[in-house]
């Protein structure tokens, strides 16, 4: 057993039903509806899940959900999709009726089977690795933008910054757009995709769809925001195409990957089309601004609360990367305690803290007898912060994922218990590509610029703002350059 993992032993116990599961009490009609605070859902999970234990019920009108809080049965639900459990039927509701085409994060079944194909093929590190010029160019522009922010000696807000980072480095690497956010503040891509993601998780837990009957002016904001995504989203599809249609050769080499995703779906038999493509797009680019962005802010952020952990990892990037001018991919492979920085941080500040699943068979989830039909609801922090599995949970230490370390906590213990990808058949395509951006951007800050301060407006510790991933609300930085110029 790993000395920094700690298993309870195994108890043998009888199965339940999910009529025996514990949970807050809810009033009729409505459930637990109205107990439900969304922007705190995750910290309220949580709280139940010490109070009642690691499965219980809640009940949102009629519908009737488990949690589970067991990283065990999370693990063994997530090797079981898609033929034991899909995405909920819900989400993939709300997702047409938002008139969004569905992609590999919401597809269920033979169509998430095809678009896995095609979706892994573009994502393969070979074609991650051709694009690795176009994640300095825009990490050239970060600093670029960081810069003024150090010679006007003004704070930069941090999580907006990084994701005008992330949704460049998509649009650039993923579509071969020109999308330069970084260097626009006008009326912007990443302005109109913020609306997607907290939509969709508000109405998903609403136990009625009021904006149906009583559309209010968010929702009336979101329907603009969607017809400007998707007209850009459609407009990326139609520029590669056509790019492709020019340069036959792309099909062998594609410069991005939107380009190999279309070259996979063009291939015989492979039972894809360009609406399947654009919901692909979109996902890439919902998923990868939001998550990226977060993990990093919450990093930079923990990294300044621990100055011993700064002061190495700042050491490390200036000894492999010099002033991270020239980055590149060697650079990246040796920055091994920014990847364990970047581990500790998704253990503590998971930015998707939950997943759901519909159960597609009768089945027992831990010890829960659960009917086909049934919605269950992974937390995904529990177990990772828990003294009972890891020792020292609360502190942030990236030591802990090193293997130079006796305090080490070993690739199998950690991938166990701490799963920000997911993990199964559904992993997250794109964690090969988040890590790198997380360590091009770290590289970045750490190589050009020296950190001033890190802090909220009130100088009270973050919020963590819940809207389908947590956001870290109020957080800034004031940095000095390295150089008078970058």
């Amino acid at each position: 057993m790993d000395k920094d993992v700690v298993e309870p032993a195994a108890a043998v116990t009888c199965s339940r039903s999910i009529d025996e599961l514990p949970g807050p009490q809810g009033i009729p009609l409505f459930g637990n509806a109205f107990q439900i605070k969304p922007a705190k859902m995750h910290l309220q999970f949580e709280a139940w899940a010490r109070q009642f234990g690691p499965f219980f019920q809640l009940r949102l009108g009629a519908r009737r959900i488990i949690v589970v809080a067991d990283h065990k049965a999370t693990a063994a639900m997530l090797r079981d999709r898609p033929d034991g459990f899909s995405r909920s039927n819900r989400l993939a509701e709300i997702w047409r009726e938002m008139g969004l085409p569905n992609g590999v994060f919401g597809a269920n079944g033979e169509a998430w089977k095809r678009q896995r194909r095609m979706v892994m093929a573009s994502f393969d590190p070979g074609h991650v690795k051709r694009y690795f010029p176009a994640l300095k160019e825009v990490a050239a522009r970060l600093a670029r933008r960081w810069n003024i922010a150090a010679r006007d000696q003004t704070p930069i807000e941090l999580q907006a910054d990084l994701m005008r980072f992330t949704v460049d480095t998509i649009a650039g690497l993923a579509f071969g757009a020109k999308v330069n956010t970084l260097e626009t503040d006008g009326d912007i891509l990443q302005q109109d995709l913020d609306q997607i993601f907290p939509a969709l998780f508000k109405r998903m837990f609403s136990p009625f769809p009021v904006w149906r009957w009583f559309p209010s002016r968010a929702d009336r904001a979101l329907a603009i925001s969607l017809v400007k995504v998707m007209a850009s989203v459609n407009e990326f599809v139609a520029q590669a195409r056509e790019r492709m249609a020019r340069q036959p050769s792309l099909r062998a080499h594609p410069d991005n990957l939107l380009e190999a995703m279309i070259a996979a779906a063009d291939q015989p038999g492979s039972g894809i089309d360009d609406s399947q493509v654009a919901g692909n797009v979109l996902t890439m680019l919902l998923a990868g601004e939001d998550t990226t962005a977060n993990t990093l802010a919450w990093m930079i952020h923990l990294l300044w609360q621990h100055p011993d952990a700064l002061a190495r990892a700042t050491a490390e990037v200036r000894d492999v990367c010099g002033e991270a001018r020239e980055l590149t991919l060697e650079h990246m492979a040796r920055l091994d305690y920014i990847e364990a920085c970047a581990n500790e941080t998704m253990r503590l500040k998971p930015v998707a803290p939950f997943i759901g699943y519909q159960c597609l068979r009768d089945t027992l989830v831990g010890d829960v007898q659960v009917p086909a039909g049934t919605m269950l609801l992974s937390v995904m922090r529990h177990d990772s912060v828990s003294e009972q599995h890891v020792r020292n949970a609360a502190a942030f230490s990236p030591e802990r994922w090193l293997d130079d370390t006796s305090q080490a906590l070993n690739a199998t213990s950690a991938k166990r218990i701490s799963m920000p990808f997911g993990g199964g058949p559904r992993i997250c395509p794109g964690r090969y590509l988040a890590l790198l951006e997380m360590k091009v951007a770290i590289a970045t800050l750490l190589g050009r610029f020296d950190i001033a301060s890190v802090d909220t407006p009130d100088g009270q510790a973050p919020i963590e703002h819940m809207a389908l991933t947590i956001q870290p609300l109020g957080l800034r930085m004031r940095v000095r350059s390295r150089q008078a110029s970058t």
